[in-house]
């Protein structure tokens, strides 16, 4: 059986839910971000349990599809920016569709209506943070930074850069108290 859950954005949050599905009982295949695959059927008592533990921890249970649809969505965009170096050879739109077998357009449809922000918007603003990350953790220079997030240049990195936090990355890098946010708030 398949449970889907909002708000997994690191291994940290797959670590959280299979404690609890342990603390339950239960046994777990595969624990990914967005969704559980558990041997057993869950009865409806289980499934309030874990419901009211994953919400102590910021995660939820989805049961709407629309919701389920939508975060894997944001699943495979935080996968791509953030746990994979992989760089797509097609665009974003034709990559999500062939993951999610899905038409783009109605994801990019579902995706504004359910979130109030585009696809786009979402897939940039988490290049943004892991630009952020990179810049903070000082082991890349901003060359690097732009190779390794597919930028076609470094004045590209720059300039949506500073658009989207109104920042150039050099005068972030010496801003020592500001940090990126966490995945789950972008």
């Amino acid at each position: 059986m398949k449970i889907y859950i909002q708000n997994m954005v690191c291994i940290r949050c797959k670590m959280v839910v299979k404690s609890e599905l342990e603390k339950l009982g239960l046994h777990y295949v595969t624990v990914d971000l967005g969704e559980a695959e558990i041997m057993e059927e869950i009865s409806a008592e289980q499934l309030a349990k874990l419901g009211i533990a994953l919400k102590k921890t910021g995660l939820e249970l989805m049961d709407d599809n629309n919701s389920i649809l939508v975060e894997k969505i944001k699943t495979v965009i935080i996968e791509l920016v953030h746990y994979t170096d992989e760089q797509i050879k097609i665009n974003l739109s034709n990559y999500l569709s062939e993951k999610l077998n899905y038409d783009y357009t109605y994801l990019a449809n579902l995706f504004s209506e359910v979130k109030g922000t585009t696809i786009e918007q979402f897939y940039l603003a988490h290049k943004i943070e892991k630009v952020k990350e990179l810049l903070v953790y000082n082991e890349l220079n901003l060359t690097e930074i732009a190779w390794k997030l597919h930028y076609s240049s470094v004045a590209h990195l720059s300039n949506q850069f500073k658009k989207m936090t109104g920042l150039t990355p050099t005068h972030f890098k010496n801003l020592k108290h500001k940090r990126h946010r966490a995945l789950g708030d972008v």
